[in-house]
């Protein structure tokens, strides 16, 4: 429901009418009451990308300037917490968690799951909030791997954010995030590449991915 208030409407998203909670006996359910968007999700079945849906110019021109806006919102919560960080970049990393995190607002799952096609919307703001820089385009860039022309796609619309130190540390954070996500099972066709995404940025080979309960 925050992001309905904090979030300029130059971002595009699903507008929030109403919220309705309600209990039963132990059980505690909130139902959102949103816009019904009808253009397609880039990738219906899956939050990574297994080929490349050939999205125009002005898409990644208008994802670009959605995240740029968001960034600059005010943002209700940290998302993705220190001490997270502090316990999943050597469990997950093989790297010391960094001394200093920049942050900025941003979406927080940013996958292609959460992505239409034309025209741009962004879905599922459930975890929106305080994010480290370079988090969301990280994320989407690790959920690209399979896909390498679209994963240099984003590292070239996104370079300004990614190729920067405190960029840097949001990739991780993301792979990070991904990588404690193959610990649970996900991803397994995509785990390699996550690797060695993750060695290529620290000069570290990663530990093998085990079963972990670390939270965000």
């Amino acid at each position: 429901m925050g992001a309905s208030l904090l979030v300029p409407d130059a971002v595009p998203r699903p507008r929030l009418y109403d919220v309705h909670d309600w209990t039963d006996g132990e059980w505690a359910f909130e139902a959102e009451v949103l816009d019904y968007v009808t253009h397609p999700v880039v990738s219906p079945e899956r939050a990574d990308l297994g080929h490349d849906p050939a999205l125009p110019d002005e898409w990644w021109a208008e994802l670009r300037r959605a995240l740029a806006v968001l960034a600059e919102a005010e943002g209700a919560k940290v998302t993705v917490r220190d001490e997270w960080i502090e316990r999943a970049f050597p469990q997950f990393l093989g790297i010391p968690a960094p001394a200093k995190v920049q942050r900025v607002t941003g979406h927080g799952d940013l996958h292609w799951g959460n992505l239409t096609t034309m025209p741009l919307t962004l879905l599922d703001w459930e975890r929106w909030g305080r994010v480290p820089y370079g988090y969301d385009a990280g994320l989407l860039h690790a959920n690209s791997l399979l896909v390498p022309d679209v994963a240099d796609r984003i590292r070239l619309e996104f370079a300004a954010v990614l190729d920067t130190p405190a960029g840097r540390v949001g990739e991780l954070a993301a792979l990070a995030e991904m990588l404690q996500a193959v610990a649970r099972g996900w991803y397994p066709e995509l785990a390699p590449r996550l690797l060695a995404r993750a060695e290529s940025l620290t000069g570290v080979r990663p530990p093998v991915p085990v079963h972990s309960e670390v939270t965000a």
